[in-house]
């Protein structure tokens, strides 16, 4: 993920995990295509005071260094492509952090390695003999990926023009330990030894190294810690820094920042911390002590020996709970008791249902213990794939030929496939005995199908879909098109598994046009390949069967609320909040419709209570609680002894389909972090940084005194709305439930809501109708962070951009960081309360200029 990691795609091919679930994508909006005649950073989308490379892919910062003045900001780069590959550094610096120089590239790919993430730092001893004392090298410590082998290893390179330019040390790698999941080394000086500290990640074991060295070259292994606090998904860009509690410089602690993709708390990518003590050898995190659930009644617990009255389908959760692992599985834990449903029996490929019987709500939660697979359940979807909609079949692809459809290339053969090819993973969802199926002689084969001309006279097309996940717009799309007037106006991708899927496309507004449906090969990477079949016209749009594995609350017959694993057998705690429907019927169902890799859930000791329980990742430390803050590092040496931390604006669930061109990937702000004294306990803390102050041109438009009651309204007038926006406001709680601001609205009911949820004392982010969210399933949603009212006020700071918002609640304890894209033509910003009234105490709004001006 970070780090430079092979992303999901990639990697399924290489090791025997599974890829991030990534759902069908059929989304009208394509990425943004950008005209000859845009003036370079005035491309819809793109930030206008984050940094952002002028183009290609960027993902995690790298090489954070005070040095002459400058702050250089390195960053994992395609120099070849708007996706990710040829993982090299790229390089920025700064003199205040917020206005940025793009230099040439760093440090590059070469035929034998990938250059991942890592650190840099200015040897002012000339410990490496790189430089001269008078002339101190900077040395770059970063992960060579080994192309040959797979294998991750540290090695260095040096610089001695201020990082103009680079040369890699002949001696490398200078770290290796033979493992394919060693990543990422954070190097400081650590005085009190004289000697070099590193910080490296053992991703898959959720562990964290400490490793000395004299001289940066002779490395030597200290101490480790974890596993700790979450750990659903792999530990990648470790850092480690000293700060003192409160500002007293007597009590200083140390934080551990480990980033973690999936299972982040607001789902897949994000940065986690610990907050602890550090001798020189060994971090010790501070004891945060012993979970206890709430108590309450408790609904199912699976201890019978049978379902008792729940009902099942299908053969997944077998006669009876399980006692444990099934036949072929690992170790399954967190459950209590003997016994649990499990879905895994006969293995990932058997499907069904777990229902409860009907049951009258009357307690506010439903908590319950769930673990397996991560495929969220997908609003539109059916459980079984009835029979293909009425209409026009423009392609089946039977009878052994591909009729008028003309081919290029060498992906498709000379005919369609009948199945799964040699080497492939078994292909299913297809209709008939043929379909089309890339995979010839595996990912390396490329080419193009084009079907003759046909008139759309009906409102939808469907098709099946399953195979590579690369968009139209990425560098080399796995993808099925629509083309009117040979210019692309519809397109879908797989989503990284092997079987079919129904898409289908809204074409009522192109009704009675010449169309030709292209289905593109062009990817030789891992998932380098399409499998398409029944290609149809219709008035009827085909719903996609559900692949989710899933805890399913349903009310009037509608799914409420669902949860879903984090692809491990390890249970943890979730919870429904049942309040908006006391007094209703309520069934529980747990859903497996999931064949392929992790396609099982698991689930335990349901219980109806009067307070949530939370689990390991809501219990843990976050930075940021937004969906698009990761790889999250701090820069060493800067003045003042502060700490500023930086941090990839994206996550890895949808990095790579995001609406963006011709670059890919945003840096957060850079943010001053402190250690503070919250609620009792000592929270990392951000802000953003100082100077960016240095963008409000003029005073701030302002009002004072407002109340707002149950409805939403203009903050300020025109004078407020904008693109690029820095907002501070303050609120005294009154009797609303929820209350925030709403910015970027627009027509058509855009709008991104920032509010603050007094029921669970919560600040909320919800991008839901931000703009374009369909170009991934896990985009769209409500993000959420623990906020107390301090004094019956709450307090925000928001950074609005052209493409994402971060929000900084109370004293920086809560920070969520989302991207958007919505309508460029949408600056609205509104105040609004929920159910009962609030006071606006004081809003400021103030215009940012552009850093690119």
């Amino acid at each position: 993920m970070s780090s430079g990691r092979v992303p999901p795609h990639a990697r399924t091919r290489l090791i025997a995990t599974v890829a991030t679930v990534c759902a069908l994508s059929a989304a009208s909006l394509a990425p943004q295509a950008v005209a000859a005649d845009t003036p370079p950073y005035s491309e819809t989308y793109r930030p206008q005071f984050h940094f952002t490379p002028a183009k290609n892919w960027m993902n995690d910062p790298n090489g954070l260094v005070y040095y002459k003045g400058e702050y250089h900001l390195f960053y994992q780069y395609n120099p070849n492509g708007n996706s990710w590959g040829d993982m090299s550094w790229g390089h920025a610096v700064s003199r205040d952090l917020v206005h940025w120089e793009e230099l040439p590239l760093a440090l590059s790919h070469d035929d034998e390695e990938m250059v991942f993430s890592g650190s840099a730092v200015v040897d002012w001893n000339n410990t490496t003999g790189f430089g001269t004392p008078k002339n101190p090298p900077m040395v770059a410590i970063y992960t060579s990926y080994a192309k040959s082998t797979g294998t991750q290893a540290q090695s260095l390179a040096y610089s001695t023009d201020r990082g103009r330019t680079w040369t890699k040390y002949q001696g490398n790698p200078v770290l290796d330990i033979g493992s394919r999941e060693f990543r990422d080394p954070k190097v400081q000086w650590y005085a009190p030894t004289k000697s070099w500290l590193m910080t490296v990640s053992l991703s898959t074991e959720h562990k964290v190294q400490f490793y000395s060295s004299k001289n940066l070259k002779d490395w030597k292994l200290q101490s480790e810690f974890g596993p700790a606090g979450a750990t659903g998904g792999v530990w990648e860009c470790p850092d480690l820094f000293p700060l003192a509690v409160d500002g007293d410089p007597d009590n200083i602690k140390w934080v551990l920042v480990v980033n973690i993709n999936p299972g982040g708390i607001a789902g897949g990518s994000a940065a986690q911390y610990f907050v602890g003590d550090f001798d020189g050898k060994k971090f010790t995190a501070d004891d945060k002590g012993t979970y206890t659930p709430p108590t309450g009644t408790v609904v199912q617990d699976f201890e019978s020996g049978d379902f008792g009255a729940w009902t099942t389908t299908g053969t997944a959760f077998g006669q009876a709970p399980a006692a444990g692992a099934l036949d072929g599985q690992g170790t399954v834990d967190g459950f209590d008791g003997k016994g649990l449903a499990n879905s895994f029996h006969a293995g990932d490929g058997a499907t069904g249902t777990l229902t409860s019987p009907e049951f009258t709500v009357d307690r506010r939660y439903l908590n319950f213990k769930v673990g397996g697979g991560r495929h969220a359940h997908v609003p539109g979807t059916v459980m079984e794939q009835g029979p293909p909609p009425e209409g026009t079949v423009l392609a089946d692809f039977e009878g052994g030929t591909y009729g008028g459809w003309t081919t290029t290339g060498d992906a498709f053969g000379t005919a369609p496939a009948t199945g799964t090819l040699p080497n492939q993973q078994e292909v299913s969802g297809f209709l008939g005995e043929g379909l089309v199926n890339t995979y010839l002689n595996g990912d390396s084969t490329t080419g193009a199908l084009t079907s003759p001309e046909f008139t759309i006279d009906k409102d939808h097309v469907n098709f099946l879909i399953g195979g590579g996940n690369h968009p139209v717009g990425s560098d080399n799309p796995t993808a099925v098109e629509l083309l009117v007037d040979g210019q692309v106006v519809r397109s879908a991708t797989g989503q990284d598994a092997e079987a079919l899927n129904w898409a289908s496309w809204d074409v009522r507004d192109l009704a009675g046009k010449k169309a030709r449906i292209k289905i593109v090969d062009d990817n030789t990477g891992g998932w380098g390949h399409l499998n398409v079949d029944h290609i149809m016209l219709s008035d009827t749009q085909a719903k996609p069967v559900s692949q989710e594995t899933s805890v399913n609350l349903i009310v009037d017959g509608q799914i409420v609320h669902s949860a879903t694993g984090s692809n491990s057998e390890t249970l943890d705690w979730a919870s429904f909040d049942m309040r908006p429907y006391t007094g209703k019927k309520a069934q529980i169902q747990v859903v497996d419709m999931n064949t392929a890799g992790w396609g099982h859930i698991l689930a335990d000791q349901f219980t109806a209570a009067d307070t949530p329980a939370l689990s390991v990742v809501q219990r843990a430390d976050w930075a940021d609680y937004g969906k698009d803050y990761y790889a999250a590092v701090s820069w060493e040496n800067a003045p003042g002894g502060k700490r500023y931390m930086i941090g990839w604006m994206n996550n890895w669930d949808y990095s790579g389909a995001i609406p963006t061109s011709p670059w890919r990937g945003a840096q957060s702000i850079p943010r001053e972090m402190a250690l503070r004294t919250i609620d009792g306990r000592v929270r990392l803390t951000s802000k953003p940084v100082n100077s960016l102050t240095s963008l409000r041109p003029k005073l701030p438009v302002s009002t004072t005194g407002i109340t707002v009651k149950n409805t939403s309204q203009p903050l300020i007038g025109p004078a407020a709305k904008g693109k690029a926006l820095d907002i501070e406001a303050t609120f005294s709680l009154k009797d609303a439930d929820r209350f925030g601001l709403k910015v970027r609205t627009g027509t058509g009911g855009e709008e991104t809501v920032i509010g603050y949820d007094t029921t669970t004392h919560e600040l909320y982010v919800d991008r839901t109708h931000s703009g374009a969210v369909d170009f991934h399933s896990t985009f769209p949603g409500v993000q959420r962070a623990p906020l107390q009212a301090k004094n019956g006020k709450v307090k925000l700071r928001i950074l609005v951009d052209w493409s994402s918002v971060e929000v900084f609640g109370g004293s920086g304890e809560a920070v969520i960081t989302d991207q958007i894209f919505p309508d460029p033509a949408g600056e609205g910003v509104q105040v609004f309360a929920e159910n009962g009234s609030v006071k606006l105490d004081q809003a400021r709004v103030w215009h940012l200029d552009s850093i690119h001006d």
